[in-house]
């Protein structure tokens, strides 16, 4: 791939040294007077983006510069992740993790769509190229705020096109493929990591993921709302409030936008406490069914009093010295000896919490009182936990063996490790951080300057293409433009579920999940503030059921289970023809648009 960069740069150096030159599409027969129209000529025909990029009308010719404009935005992209990586490994997760990084995945989508909108015919001589492309975009940018509105609303169903096709690839097509590639055998409705043994069996393989990535589901269901907001006056066949509505879907847009980073950055700090308290339950739970099995009776009587005989038996077997308390170092011999089914605790803070739950004194050594009072406290928690049992109480081995597994699952789907501590063996394990900090950020503006400065020609390629083929503009900006924006994320989401384990398949569905509720919100915040601003025509009512049915029923999917068997698959793949389908019976057989 790399190899290939230096060829489609002088292919384009030449395309602009033949300034005002048609780009032919293989009539070769024809005088060469032909071929070599004046500058006006061309200029009549077709108009070059910045004042010096090449442009065309004929078929081949917009093809080759929507392939070459395509790859410098998947270089672009790449970029950007590759930056990205890097300060995470540096920085771990946080606001760079939670806030930083989810707005640079979604950069490229926002500078094709700020490309539809801002900067049309708007051409800028040599002479304002010497500063920076970053600095012409920015210009372009501002000087587009009064350009032509007609051409505009033209070219905007380009920006629509990309905002749809991009949400719709990667919940799709990107996610099935994941669950093809990552799938691994099925056991009790729970993938086991690493093992595929039943090829490609529909119901027998597949992959988990934990709760957070059901969370994030959830959570690109809501992002659709603003979508709903801006069509409300359509669906009341209204035409006076379609400019409010824009305005209030993009304040709710903004909104969200600002309340999902908030949520990013406080997230690993929400899901550390969580597993910790988890780790908790599920310490007391391998505790009452340690002592309830090795009771000699219940630990409670029929009236729900502690049956303190039973437990006087219990305290005195952890109570090695037999001074009358348990200490932290006998509580520690104790623990080591309950089974706690693979769950990777640390024993140093079960122990501290064990000792917090019952050393009400606060002397750091448990008395039989203390004891009996924990024990009592705990199985009441065990009974309000709500475990389906057919046992009368709390207090049978079965409850507890019961209440046991619902806390290890409970655990299991949080996740098995600590954020924390993987963020600093992240610090720990990167070699020369200056260095890797200083090449993060050239990366991070080296994909920001591609990204802003081959964003429009990319926009005019795919409208030029659209005029010689007759093809809808939105289609090709649907099927075509997220392969190069989201081409670089795509890939690295397969990879990583192609590991075959729970982690890996975590957190490849919450970036999937992640990325889209970025486009349901960066992208489009930034759609609807132009549409606002430039007082165009918001007419997009098929697009947005697309968006929103194929968002709400992948969303609801995800939400409410952690495991997905290999049909489902199936099932993302047939809701992207569907999705091309719908738009073109509604806006070309039902007349929508």
């Amino acid at each position: 791939m790399h190899n290939n960069r230096p060829f489609l740069l002088s292919l384009l150096l030449c395309a602009v040294v033949a300034h005002g030159r048609l780009i032919s599409d293989g009539g070769l027969h024809q005088p060469a007077e032909l071929l070599r129209l004046k500058p006006s000529a061309a200029a009549s025909s077709c108009d070059q983006t910045y004042g010096f990029l090449p442009c065309t009308t004929t078929v081949l010719g917009n093809l080759f510069l929507i392939l070459a404009y395509g790859y410098l935005m998947y270089l672009g992209a790449t970029y950007l992740s590759s930056g990205s990586e890097m300060l995470l490994e540096i920085l771990g997760p946080g606001i760079i993790g939670g806030l930083f990084l989810p707005i640079l995945g979604a950069l490229p989508d926002a500078m094709l769509i700020l490309g539809t909108n801002l900067c049309i015919s708007i051409h800028l001589p040599i002479s304002y190229l010497c500063n920076s492309s970053f600095l012409i975009c920015c210009l372009c940018a501002v000087s587009g705020l009064s350009g032509s509105t007609t051409t505009a609303q033209s070219q905007v169903s380009v920006g629509m096109g990309l905002l749809a096709g991009s949400t719709v690839m990667l919940l799709t097509v990107i996610w099935g493929t994941c669950v093809v590639v990552g799938k691994c055998d099925l056991r009790d409705s729970l993938a086991i990591d690493g093992k595929d043994t039943v090829g490609f069996s529909l119901t027998g393989s597949g992959v988990s993921t934990d709760i957070w990535t059901s969370y994030a589901a959830r959570i690109m269901a809501v992002s659709v709302v603003p979508f709903l907001v801006v069509q409300l006056p359509q669906l009341m066949s209204s035409t006076s409030g379609r400019h409010l509505a824009v305005l209030i879907a993009l304040v709710v847009s903004l909104s969200l936008l600002i309340a999902y980073c908030v949520y990013q950055v406080f997230q690993p700090w929400i899901q550390r406490r969580k597993l910790e308290y988890a780790k908790h339950k599920h310490v007391m739970s391998g505790v009452l069914r340690h002592l309830r099995k090795h009771a000699l009776g219940r630990l409670r009587r029929d009236d729900g009093k502690p049956n303190e005989e039973v437990i006087q038996t219990l305290f005195n077997s952890i109570d090695g010295n037999k001074d009358g308390s348990i200490s932290a170092t006998e509580m520690r011999a104790f623990i080591v000896g309950v089974q706690f089914d693979e769950v990777n605790l640390d024993m140093d803070d079960a122990i501290n919490k064990v000792m917090s739950d019952f050393d009400t004194s606060h002397d750091g050594r448990i008395d039989f009182p203390e004891f009996v009072n924990g024990i009592s406290k705990w199985l009441g928690e065990a009974k309000s936990s709500g475990v389906d049992s057919h046992d009368a109480g709390p207090d049978t081995i079965k409850y507890l063996d019961h209440f046991h597994m619902q806390t290890k699952k409970e655990h299991d789907h949080l996740g098995d490790q600590s954020l924390v501590d993987q963020s600093d063996e992240m610090v720990k394990g990167v070699e020369k951080p200056k260095w890797t900090s200083i090449k993060a950020a050239l990366l991070l503006l080296l994909g920001t300057l591609i990204a802003a400065a081959f964003a429009d020609p990319l926009v005019d390629a795919v409208d030029n293409f659209s005029d010689a083929t007759s093809i809808p503009s939105f289609f090709i900006s649907f099927i075509v433009l997220p392969l190069a924006t989201n081409s670089s994320e795509s890939v690295s989401a397969i990879i990583f579920a192609s590991r075959k384990k729970r982690r890996s398949a975590s957190l490849t569905f919450s970036e999937l999940y992640g990325a889209a509720t970025m486009n349901n919100l960066l992208c489009l915040a930034v759609f609807l503030a132009l549409v606002y601003i430039r007082d165009l025509t918001w007419d997009f009512s098929a697009e947005v059921l697309v968006i929103v049915v194929v968002c709400l029923v992948m969303g609801a999917f995800a939400s409410f289970r952690t495991t997905f068997p290999l049909w489902t698959s199936f099932v993302a793949f047939l809701l992207y023809p569907f999705s091309l389908a719908l738009v073109y019976v509604l806006d070309y057989i039902l007349g929508w648009s």
